[in-house]
């Protein structure tokens, strides 16, 4: 393959890798925003959508294996591809992810509101993905580095917002409205898994950010 024919194979390559981030956010906005209104159609649209994420991972995957196998790439253009190998897959996670939040909306009911600002976790879950995939788009390693100090903020965050539901769970105990204690802890179960899926979205932004750096500097400080 002449260098030419070569090079433009990275750029696609990174092109297609933003093109998934795209949409995987897309995903994960509409996630959100069904689990904050209770849109049962749009929860359903992202589960459905988690196909053509799925075969877009696929068709990354093989893209990224042609040109281990076909070019051997070798220093700053192998470490590229194998970035960016690893990053599809976080973004194919956050896809999954994106689906879980859809679940929940669908089997989201009436019980006792809990004192959680879920969507304040999920914005900013979702920006850091966002930004993470800038840092990518750019090799913005200071980028890299922001992206895993506000990930110590997301887990506070989430960490906040565990206690305060057990705290709403005892205290409805307690109270007068045993009655309601089995829709709570449906509320509860919920609200604690879409909690530890959010953080969970912050993580696979921070591994972005550390394939990023890898990428860029070949280091592995922040890779785990």
């Amino acid at each position: 393959m002449p260098r030419e024919e070569y090079q433009s194979s990275l750029e696609d390559l990174e092109a297609d890798v933003e093109a998934m981030g795209r949409d995987v956010l897309s995903q994960l906005d509409d996630g959100l925003d069904a689990l904050e209104a209770g849109d049962d159609d749009l929860a359903r649209a992202v589960i459905a959508g988690d196909d053509a994420i799925n075969d877009r991972y696929l068709d990354l995957e093989r893209e990224c294996i042609d040109l281990f196998a076909l070019q051997q790439p070798v220093a700053g253009d192998l470490r590229f591809v194998a970035a960016s190998f690893k990053i599809i897959t976080d973004l194919e996670r956050v896809g999954d992810l994106a689906v879980n939040l859809g679940e929940y909306a669908l089997a989201t009911t009436d019980e006792t509101p809990l004192d959680v600002d879920v969507a304040a976790i999920g914005a900013d879950a979702r920006e850091m993905v966002a930004d993470a995939l800038d840092a990518y788009a750019g090799a913005d390693t200071a980028a890299c580095h922001a992206i895993a100090e506000r990930d110590d903020e997301l887990d506070a965050h989430c960490q906040r917002a565990n206690e305060r539901v057990v705290r709403d769970l005892i205290e409805h105990e307690a109270g007068e409205d045993a009655w309601a204690v089995e829709r709570l802890m449906d509320g509860v179960s919920r609200t604690l898994l879409t909690v530890r899926d959010l953080e969970r979205v912050g993580d696979h932004a921070v591994n972005i950010a550390a394939r990023t750096l890898y990428m860029t500097e070949n280091d592995p400080e922040l890779i785990y």
